[in-house]
């Protein structure tokens, strides 16, 4: 379902501009914002799980620290390496920083999208426009082609620093990074095959349509419930390895690589890289919202309607995945490598392309009108062979696993 672009452009230019550049200043100190504000979350919330103070000097509750800790490495020396490149050195951080804030771009805030005509158009100074920067009609390939590029960030960090520990964090980072990328793209291919648009704003269009009730239970149509809720633990899963969080944050091993990347760094060029991680924390959540808990959309319930119900339900949802995020980071212990890999490429990537082929084949189903008997036979069929391919791929990694302890046995025999 594709519905158009943003309604701003097309009329008064000047006026279209002062908009553009409004929206894009207030979304920029937002996310700054934010990152304040979810470091200290972090920082108190973690401190509270494991029966600590957590910050509470700088500040009422300590919710000034982060600002403390800014102004504290603004004002460090800036070093650089003498075996550093200087130019990849100094422009790391930068390709780590702007993307996480062109995601959040096209990432929809707030709208109406209640009833028939909701469809998420605010008025701001008389002229009609979405709240979000843009919305491209290819918004969410927009997000997987940021996503790539903050790898170089990492990559070049690492490499520029002229040292072996950062050089093996980027490499680490790189692989890390690609393989769950593949996993990523899949689990967002099924919502684009549901949804029929690669538009942010379509997608939460397409979830703000009534559901299926049961009873006097009405059922939402986000993409979680509609796609079978795999393609959002894929998601999910994946999405914390691309934001090298815990337990996905090898990139940063402190028992063996010292820091990580950012081993060299000092300064306000490590305060980007800290600032990249939370803002990309910030912008994940808001990505996973807008496709698989239909963003902005939701029920007035006993409030008057009106577009800034939607931005209550968009923060209400942001802030579930936040809370999320700094549960994993407090609970779970980190993997090893091998099992970081094997969960990419051997279960999260064959596991979210047989789902899509899967849903695939329920759309073409549902094209076709096959009747409730044929759907239920092709998911039964199409679930047996899964099992098979599932049982010759342990079975031959078990082999191949067998043949490797073998093979040191007898070099070390």
């Amino acid at each position: 379902m594709i519905l158009g672009l943003d309604p701003l452009y097309g009329g008064d230019f000047l006026g279209d501009l002062g908009v553009t550049l409004l929206k894009v200043v207030v979304a920029f100190v937002f996310l700054l914002i934010s990152v304040m504000l979810m470091v200290w979350f972090e920082r108190k919330l973690i401190s509270d799980m494991q029966n600590r103070i957590g910050p509470s000097i700088a500040g009422p509750w300590g919710i000034l620290q982060t600002l403390a800790d800014g102004i504290k490495l603004f004002f460090k020396e800036d070093l650089v390496p003498d075996n550093a490149d200087r130019f990849a050195f100094k422009l790391a951080p930068y390709l780590s920083l702007v993307p996480a804030f062109l995601v959040f771009s096209v990432v929809p805030l707030g709208g109406d999208f209640n009833g028939s005509d909701g469809d998420g158009v605010v008025t701001l100074f008389g002229h009609d426009t979405f709240l979000q920067v843009a919305d491209p009609p290819m918004g969410i390939l927009f997000f997987l082609a940021m996503s790539s590029i903050a790898i170089y960030g990492v990559m070049l960090a690492g490499w520029g620093s002229g040292s072996k520990y950062p050089l093996l964090g980027s490499v680490r980072a790189s692989a890390q990074m690609v393989s769950y990328e593949a996993a990523l793209g899949l689990a967002i291919a099924a919502v684009v095959l549901q949804t029929g648009s690669l538009s942010t704003h379509d997608m939460v269009i397409d979830q703000a349509a009534p559901g299926f009730s049961l009873g006097s239970f009405g059922i939402p149509n986000w993409n979680i419930i509609v796609t079978g809720f795999v393609p959002f633990v894929v998601f999910l899963i994946a999405g914390t390895a691309e934001l090298n969080r815990p337990p996905f944050d090898l990139v940063e091993a402190e028992q063996e690589l010292v820091g990580g990347f950012h081993t060299e760094y000092s300064s306000i060029r490590f305060a980007l890289f800290f600032l990249a991680e939370f803002m990309n924390t910030i912008t994940m959540s808001a990505v996973i919202v807008t496709l698989f808990l239909g963003g902005p959309a939701g029920p007035a319930l006993f409030l008057p309607e009106g577009w800034w119900i939607g931005t209550i339900w968009f923060f209400l949802k942001l802030f579930i995945f936040l809370f999320m995020f700094v549960w994993f980071r407090a609970t779970l212990p980190r993997f090893r490598y091998d099992q970081l890999m094997d969960l990419g490429w051997k279960l999260l990537i064959p596991l979210s392309l047989a789902w899509f082929l899967m849903l695939a084949g329920l759309r073409v189903g549902d094209a076709e009108d096959w009747g409730t008997a044929k759907t239920y036979g092709f998911v039964l069929g199409f679930m047996a062979f899964c099992g098979l391919m599932a049982t010759l791929l342990m079975a031959a990694i078990n082999s191949a696993r067998s043949e490797r302890l073998a093979a040191m046995e007898d070099s070390h025999g």
